[in-house]
């Protein structure tokens, strides 16, 4: 299969070429030469160009990455040493992708070409005669830059690490819980299954010969199915189930993860609430946790539980940066309004100093002990 040429990768959208526009600079000077100079100059911009796409096209393998920021680097000390030592401008393009280096070793070797690179550049200008006061400042800034931009390189890393770390450990829960069913059905659906296939063959056998027991029998084949159709229903119920309580230890564990301070405020025994209202609760605080771990840059969160007449109330406090109006129905946000909206419940956010979610479900508490049918 064949892949389609890229001047750049499209990940990285306009920004490469935007940069391009720094190469105006060079290319004046270069064309003020004439003969085999700037016929040089010209392959030497072009050499030049093509380490910056090639540099681009190896920033997630980095086979190759080491190589053409070499290439790129002595380029620069050419142009700066034969046409103008205003070229050592063009260590910007080379700063940039030095932040991109995994590994420190790599990183600080790319540093010190750099910094060789420039020094170059500023004694030539001071052989010249200009005043390398006006280098100076953007000097600072080529060899400070890749050291911001390492660090953000680095977070978006352990960003991305933990996202599959996450999506990791939701296949492992699917996958236990697949196997807590199958052995779930195997143990009890599986035995009631198969007491009904047997009675249903003793039925069959006395329908003719014993009409009394046979009739007997199917009363019984009846009761046994009754208790498989229990079985199923409570087999579902825990397979849907989300428990406020336990939401609220999960919680309790990602944010202090995040390095966060998490506490909980009010009456925690809510045990006595049908399993759909804690269910989609449950769901909610979920989506609430992981909104402030990904977005609140917060240090202390608080939930608060409040029981009253015919309702509970549960808010969700952060002192982080709180949310956008633009992102009000983002996040997630808007799925929490529509679980909510099934058992009429209702959705309040607030963001001022930190963000305050708060959800209110009506209870009607049952008086038997059947449970929701399903």
């Amino acid at each position: 299969m064949s892949r389609t040429f890229e001047i750049f990768p499209k990940r990285y959208g306009f920004f490469p070429y935007i940069f391009l526009i720094y190469l105006m600079m060079p290319a004046y000077y270069i064309s003020r030469t004439e003969g085999w100079k700037a016929l040089l100059g010209w392959g030497l911009l072009l050499l030049f160009l093509i380490t910056y796409r090639q540099l681009y096209i190896q920033l997630d393998t980095q086979k190759t990455f080491t190589f053409w920021l070499v290439v790129q680097i002595i380029t620069m000390i050419f142009l700066t040493l034969w046409y103008s030592p205003y070229h050592l401008f063009l260590g910007f393009f080379s700063a940039h992708f030095i932040g991109w280096f995994k590994h420190k070793k790599e990183f600080y070797i790319g540093l010190i070409g750099l910094a060789t690179a420039l020094a170059i550049g500023v004694a030539i200008s001071i052989v010249q005669g200009i005043n390398t006061l006006y280098f100076l400042p953007f000097v600072a800034i080529m060899l400070v830059s890749p050291f911001g931009l390492r660090s953000m390189n680095k977070s978006m890393e352990l960003e991305k690490q933990l996202d599959e770390a996450n999506e990791q450990i939701r296949v492992l829960i699917k996958r236990e819980e697949r196997v807590r069913i199958a052995r779930d059905l195997h143990d009890t659906l599986g035995h009631t299954l198969s007491l009904i296939t047997l009675q249903s063959q003793l039925v069959q056998r006395l329908s003719e010969k014993d009409p009394i027991r046979a009739k007997a029998e199917a009363k019984e084949i009846e009761i046994t199915s009754r208790s498989a159709l229990r079985q199923v229903r409570e087999l579902v119920s825990s397979m849907r189930a989300i428990t406020i309580k336990e939401e609220l230890a999960d919680m309790q564990r990602i944010i202090n993860a995040a390095g966060m301070q998490f506490i909980v405020k009010g009456e925690e025994d809510v045990a006595d609430i049908p399993l759909l209202q804690q269910n989609i609760l449950g769901m909610c605080l979920k989506e609430a946790g992981t909104n402030i771990v990904k977005h609140s840059k917060a240090k202390h969160c608080t939930v608060y539980i409040e029981r009253g007449r015919g309702k509970i109330t549960i808010t969700v406090q952060d002192d982080g940066g709180g949310i956008d109006q633009q992102n009000m129905n983002g996040n997630g946000l808007s799925g929490m309004k529509e679980r909510l909206s099934l058992i009429d419940g209702k959705l309040t956010i607030q963001s001022n100093a930190g963000t305050t979610v708060k959800m209110q479900v009506p209870i009607v508490m049952k008086q038997d002990e059947e449970g929701a049918v399903i």
